[in-house]
């Protein structure tokens, strides 16, 4: 029976902050069973997973606060469960594109709550566009949809709503 522990850090970026991470881990008897990592400015962003027998979760939770003083990095730890399955979901992914504008995030994520669907997954990029040098913006999420949702009426009502704020979306079925 494992044990699991979310583990997030943030720091200053610089090389080897993946790497001390993983050790300690390793070293714990711990083993990373999900993760996100980017940059985020001048600042590194991590959230990991691991799992592990309950001494080994311990003794890592113990280790953090000098990896936190050793790697300049605020950590931040929390022990959950293992996750769930989505049952009566069905899982789709949503990419939207729109010219870059304060309230994207927040008007999808809104009509999706609004229709009691979960985001299990988001990233966001802003970029610059080719040739215009238009500030862009892209969400690419992961929902589950509950299966009393009709999709193509989802579809409809995504499309429509996010015409009307001049964001292009596709919504499509989870190809895994």
């Amino acid at each position: 029976m494992n044990d699991y522990l979310v583990i997030s850090a943030l720091g200053e970026d610089h090389p080897g902050i993946v790497d001390q991470l993983a050790k300690e881990i390793f070293n714990a008897g711990g083993n990373i069973v999900d993760s996100r990592m980017t940059v985020l400015g001048g600042d590194f962003a991590v959230i990991l997973l691991v799992s592990g027998n309950s001494g080994n979760i311990t003794q890592l939770e113990e280790t953090l606060p000098r990896m936190q003083e050793r790697l300049a990095l605020t950590i931040i730890v929390k022990r959950t469960a293992a996750k769930t399955p989505q049952l009566n979901t069905v899982s789709y992914s949503v990419r939207a594109v729109s010219v870059d504008h304060p309230g994207i995030v927040y008007q999808l994520a809104n009509f999706f709550s609004g229709r009691k669907i979960n985001i299990e997954d988001m990233n966001t990029t802003s970029y610059a566009a080719a040739h215009t040098g238009t500030p862009m913006f892209t969400i690419d999420m992961t929902i589950n949809i509950p299966m009393d949702i009709r999709i193509t009426r989802l579809r409809e009502e995504i499309t429509v709503f996010c015409d009307d704020l001049n964001i292009d979306v596709v919504l499509e079925p989870c190809k895994d």
